[in-house]
């Protein structure tokens, strides 16, 4: 992460905008509910995990901050109050653990990102429909997502955050601001900064392969 940045902490909201099914299972989970605290688990455990795993690049570290990240929700339900979605609410725990844990690795023992390849290895390449592609097509696509996840490890964490949070997972210019607590339009120029860097990356590496 660029010196002096950070993702803003979690902030106790006020109920407002989320749904209704939002608010009754937080409720439900404060109360003790077990099968409620299981199903918020179920509906947002592959969210938690693929955004950590996007962000950190390493399957283990991925995991690991997906516990942390579940044990962090539970404790702070309490806050929530429901101005945001509980789901934008998530991803802004995990962006603040995984950016205090990438802090923690570069301060103890860390010199450079657990290689992306593996991610590609294990998990597929970008989202694509490859289901009729040849397998030098296949080949291919993989070494390009390689390519794209090692430039993303070189961006700074907020822009590389902010790329995670629109190109990948979705996310509208609101539901990042909400989730890394910035305005739009510092979204918007961060996005623009984060593509700009990418593009390097990419360039970079294309020419070191050449």
């Amino acid at each position: 992460m660029a010196a002096g940045t950070t993702v803003k902490p979690v902030r106790a909201f006020t109920w407002s905008e989320a749904g209704t099914t939002d608010w009754d299972l937080v409720q439900q989970c404060i109360v003790g509910d077990e099968a409620a605290c299981a199903r918020l688990v179920t509906d947002y455990q592959r969210m938690v995990y693929q955004l950590a795993l996007h962000l950190l690049g390493d399957p283990q570290e991925a995991m690991d901050l997906s516990q942390e990240v579940f044990l962090r929700v539970f404790r702070t339900l309490p806050q929530f109050r429901g101005q945001s979605s509980l789901r934008t609410w998530i991803y802004r725990i995990v962006l603040n653990q995984a950016s205090n844990r990438q802090r923690w690795w570069r301060r103890r023992f860390r010199s450079h990102q657990v290689a992306l390849e593996e991610h590609v290895e294990n998990h597929g390449e970008l989202p694509e429909n490859r289901r009729h592609a040849m397998p030098d097509q296949v080949l291919q696509q993989n070494e390009t997502a390689a390519r794209v996840w090692r430039a993303l490890s070189e961006l700074p964490f907020d822009q590389r955050a902010a790329i995670v949070l629109r190109e990948i997972d979705g996310l509208s210019y609101e539901e990042i601001a909400e989730s890394l607590g910035i305005a739009v339009g510092t979204v918007k120029s961060r996005l623009a900064r984060a593509r700009v860097n990418l593009r390097g990356a990419l360039r970079g590496s294309s020419e070191r392969e050449g």
